[in-house]
């Protein structure tokens, strides 16, 4: 009885250290799964940030990311406009590609300019940056998010 006893506790051990490990190695790798905040938005000229835009007045932007979909929303107090959008997404290790599938009027407005949106991604465990570049391959802005969950 106190052999089995024994194994019955050193199994619920290998069980809690495998599944501890197992979570641990999930968090370390970075990944866009996930919920994120803006923190705040970049702009550049010739490659240097020249313009740091803070969220003020209640501005929050949200994004998650899940088995390859991306859902997104934004509210400001101060644009009566409503601003969301649906989609999917893939990723590299330093690009981001977002396609709209549908979202709010005014994104959808400019969906019909837009139908691929094409990052720089700076990717790390608990942050990351979306760049747009220029024509040229250069940054033009980024917004810069912090991951909530």
């Amino acid at each position: 009885m106190k052999k089995l006893l024994g194994l019955v506790f050193l199994m619920l051990i290998l069980v809690s250290f495998t599944e501890f490990t197992s979570s641990k190695q999930q968090t370390t790798a970075n990944s866009l799964e996930g919920t994120w905040e803006l923190v705040n938005r970049y702009n550049y000229d010739q490659g240097n940030v020249t313009d740091t835009l803070l969220n003020v007045n209640g501005y929050r932007q949200i994004k998650i990311y899940s088995k390859g979909k991306v859902m997104w929303t934004r509210h400001s107090p101060d644009d009566p406009n409503e601003w969301f959008g649906y989609g999917s997404y893939t990723n590299t290790a330093d690009e981001l590609e977002e396609r709209l599938e549908y979202g709010s009027a005014t994104m959808m407005a400019i969906q019909d300019t837009v139908q691929v949106f094409k990052f720089e991604l700076h990717l790390y465990e608990d942050s990351f940056s979306q760049i747009s570049l220029d024509e040229n391959g250069s940054p033009e802005s980024s917004e810069n998010y912090k991951r909530i969950d």
